[in-house]
């Protein structure tokens, strides 16, 4: 017989799997992505369609760096092109004595962070050396890949620092320096290639 008890039964087990398939990985004190991302400014660079956008390439874009804190989007305008944010650190914002004096979230397309009493690092480095990075996956393997990428691993990103554009005036342009902060800082990215570590 039909059971709503059968279905919620069902419904927790799928829930507690979900959370154990994503939750953070520990990783020990020092830092595991020391390098900054590497950019090369484009003068004419190439420009794609994608979902009714047109991505106008602003510059090649690598970076290898911790995930801070990942979060999906369905509902907004920009989840018809980014459906991830990867808060992304690098260097100090790589290592766990440092991300352990931090609480980090995101929400809104924003990441945020804040300290209790001192910062663990100068507050212009924890800016400079992360970044909250709107990802375009161009092919549908890419974007499952980039829903499964769990909190504390070590990701390399490859692809373009793109403005996106739309028919009724709609734009998204990607920062294109690591010192921003605040609205317009982040950056999107037209990803090519992610790998997981």
């Amino acid at each position: 017989m039909f059971s709503w008890r059968w279905i919620l039964v069902a419904l927790i087990v799928f829930g507690a799997i979900y959370q154990w398939r994503g939750r953070s990985v520990a990783v020990p004190p020092g830092s595991i992505a020391p390098n900054d991302p590497v950019q090369t400014m484009l003068d004419r660079g190439p420009e794609y369609q994608q979902n009714n956008y047109k991505l106008k390439a602003l510059a090649e874009f690598t970076v290898e760096a911790r995930v801070l804190s990942k979060e999906t989007y369905s509902s907004d305008r920009e989840a018809e092109l980014s459906p991830v944010d990867l808060a992304l650190g690098w260097g100090a914002m790589s290592d766990s004595a440092v991300l352990d004096k931090l609480s980090i979230g995101q929400g809104n397309r924003f990441y945020h962070y804040h300290w209790d009493n001192e910062p663990p690092r100068p507050p212009a480095e924890i800016a400079s050396h992360s970044a909250n990075m709107h990802l375009i996956p161009t092919t549908p393997e890419l974007e499952k890949k980039m829903k499964a990428v769990r909190v504390g691993q070590v990701v390399t990103i490859r692809g373009q620092l793109v403005e996106a554009t739309a028919a009724d005036g709609w734009h998204w342009r990607s920062s294109l320096t690591r010192d921003d902060t605040g609205a317009g800082a982040c950056e999107v990215i037209r990803v090519e290639a992610i790998e997981v570590k």
